[in-house]
């Protein structure tokens, strides 16, 4: 069959079409990446199921409250409580404390110097202000001595009822104390109120960082390292809602009595040995509002 030179034209150019549209297509998948299941995401909050997810292999301490005081990771029972119980908490039951505390009289091998050069202490807590004594919501405490080597202090002494005093410290390595404050930024907080507080410390760098219901709170970040940096001394003990001159048999003959028991309720006490990245403490603030 003859094909005429306009012919010719109409099938080159209708050739070139079809290589040029072949060659410009999108390739929407160019690393071979598999299929996204959107059911595996199904009910998860910032990428998880639940609380226990986040960091579980650098989790070393964990207090869930679950009708006893037990720490659940060493499964070891307190030496002592006081007026203690049990109630409905941010996730399953939480401990209520009235003028009281729980006492573990031993050093936790996680607590220890050579074992916690970081960490993340998270805490869901009520407690209200009362005017007059400070709260420890917990210490890992030195027997004998009024500062612990870290102490999770709440400015209750104040009389506001809009402000909330966060006031961490923590003893150094060459004996002395750095500590944080939340001097302008204060979370909700009350009787009723369950509240997300959250310490991280990275010994390599000094920084102490206070966090409330997902945001970074503190005034006073940067502590400083060489001498500065913080030490876990031993021997150790740990508590929970009281200073050590609290616990009866304890009181330092001499020192200040500028703490009271806790009145007010604790839940989902957890210690990691790192520091958790800024999206996983938002990510535990927002799995604790939604009870997981």
């Amino acid at each position: 069959m003859k094909v005429n030179n306009l012919n010719k034209y109409k099938i080159a150019f209708l050739l070139a079409t079809a290589v040029v549209g072949t060659s410009c297509k999108k390739d929407g998948n160019p690393n071979n990446l598999p299929d996204v299941d959107a059911s595996s995401y199904a009910g998860k909050i910032d990428g998880y199921a639940s609380s226990d997810e986040v960091y579980p292999n650098n989790l070393v301490a964990y207090w869930s409250f679950e009708d006893n005081s037990n720490e659940q990771k060493t499964s070891s029972t307190p030496t002592a409580t006081a007026n203690a119980s049990f109630i409905a908490g941010v996730k399953g039951k939480a401990l209520k404390l009235t003028a009281g505390y729980v006492y573990f009289a031993k050093q936790f091998d996680a607590f220890k110097s050579d074992a916690l050069k970081n960490f993340t202490i998270s805490s869901w807590v009520q407690i209200a202000n009362n005017g007059s004594k400070k709260t420890m919501l917990m210490t890992i405490a030195r027997p004998n001595t009024f500062l612990g080597s870290l102490d999770f202090r709440l400015n209750t002494n104040s009389t506001s009822t809009t402000f909330l005093g966060i006031g961490p410290r923590f003893t150094t390595l060459g004996g002395g104390s750095q500590d944080n404050l939340n001097a302008n930024l204060s979370p909700a907080f009350g009787a009723t109120v369950w509240t997300h507080l959250v310490l991280t410390y990275n010994g390599a760098t000094g920084i102490f960082k206070v966090w409330a219901d997902g945001k970074d709170v503190g005034s006073y970040n940067s502590r400083g390292t060489g001498n500065n940096v913080f030490k876990s001394y031993e021997p150790g003990e740990f508590i929970i809602g009281a200073h050590y001159n609290n616990i009866p048999g304890k009181e330092i003959v001499g020192s200040a009595a500028d703490f009271v028991a806790m009145t007010g309720s604790v839940d989902e006490l957890r210690i990691y040995n790192t520091v958790l990245q800024d999206a996983s403490i938002k990510a535990l603030y927002n799995l604790g509002r939604a009870g997981k």
